[in-house]
Formats: C-alpha cells, structure tokens, sequence
C-alpha cells in the first residue's frame, strides 16, 4: 500500500498554497490524522481521516488516492472525499450577513499608503476580536 508525508499529501491537493505552510500547520497540531495529532512526517494511507483546522474553518478529508506531486485542481479533486459538515462550511455565512458596510474613503485621497493600509488591516482586527 502506497503511502506519503501528510504535509506533502495536503500541499499535493491544494489544500495548502505551500508545502512549508503545510508543514507549519502540522508542527502547530493543527492535522490530525485518525483522530490523532499529526506531525509533518506522518505516513498517510488510503481509507485515513484527516482533519486541518485552516482559516477558522475544521476540513474533515478521507484520503481515496495518495498522491506526492502538485497537480491541477481538476486531477486533484478525485483523491479525497470532503466530509466536512455543511454548517461548518457555512460557519460564517449567516455571522457576515448585514454585518459590514461599505468602505469609503474621502474623494481624491487615492489608494491607501502602505503605512495607512496596515493600520486599517490592525484597526480591523481589533474590532474583530471584540466582538
């Protein structure tokens, strides 16, 4: 039985941009596999459940195919089974509805500085986590 890395794994079906982001997420305990926390050299096999806490979001994969080689999202498609509830799919669905309004910047101020967009990108962070 044919069997590879679980970081590599997820980064060969497009779950992660990065190979190092996939590991990275491993090292952190955010991968479990068969219900066990997975570092980034664990083997995984066919028939395996995977869960990745990515982005807010528990993905919950059975592995149908073992692959070690990026490919196209179309090949990739065919090598897990997405069995991640629907409400968690739609987590932030109903939460976002009606929650924010339109930004607006002032008439001839142009695009946002690099200094102005990081302090709006902290300033919504913050408000974020208040809530």
């Amino acid at each position: 039985m044919k069997s590879t890395r679980v970081d590599k794994w997820l980064w060969a079906i497009r779950i992660f941009k990065s190979r190092s982001l996939a590991t990275t997420t491993c090292k952190s305990g955010k991968v479990k596999i068969n219900d066990k926390t997975a570092k980034p050299s664990a083997s995984v096999e066919e028939n395996d459940q995977i869960s990745v806490k990515k982005n807010g979001f528990k993905l919950q994969l059975i592995v149908k195919k073992v692959i070690d080689k990026r490919v196209s999202a179309t090949i990739a498609a065919p090598c897990y089974e997405n069995i991640t509830p629907a409400e968690e799919m739609n987590k932030y669905k109903d939460w976002f509805i009606g929650k924010a309004k339109n930004e607006v910047r002032e008439k001839g101020t142009g695009r946002p500085t690099k200094r102005e967009r990081r302090e709006i990108e902290e300033f919504k962070l913050l408000e974020f986590e208040e809530e």
